[in-house]
């Protein structure tokens, strides 16, 4: 599976942005995570959902600002992000792994896309 994530952007503090992760190939029990990394910065978790879309599991930073939903005929899972904040200002990607999604390190993951810039500016 590869994966390609899109929709990053400048945006001012307080807007939204909409990130697309794309899949190519099977996607069956697959678990899709979304991480980010600032500069300088460890790249930690954001979200993560079953590409079903039965369970989804957000970062505590990202709760009640953010949505996880798919469109299984494009295969893709998007990252709804609200609110946002300078301190959301990173590069983001998207990885998947087999099993749950309630799993928030990085080593867990794989086939990490080539990630997406959201620059929040204050």
């Amino acid at each position: 599976v590869q994966l390609q994530a899109s929709g990053g952007g400048l945006v001012q503090a307080g807007g939204s942005l909409r990130l697309s992760c794309v899949a190519s190939g099977r996607t069956y029990s697959t678990a899709i995570g979304w991480f980010r990394q600032a500069p300088g910065g460890q790249r930690e978790f954001v979200a993560a959902t079953t590409w079903s879309g039965s369970t989804s599991y957000y970062a505590e930073f990202m709760k009640g600002r953010s949505t996880l939903a798919r469109d299984i005929a494009k295969n893709a899972v998007y990252l709804q992000m609200n609110n946002l904040k300078p301190e959301d200002t990173a590069l983001y990607y998207c990885a998947r792994r087999t099993g749950s999604p309630r799993v928030t390190h990085r080593a867990d993951y794989g086939s990490w896309g080539q990630g997406t810039l959201v620059t929040v500016s204050s």
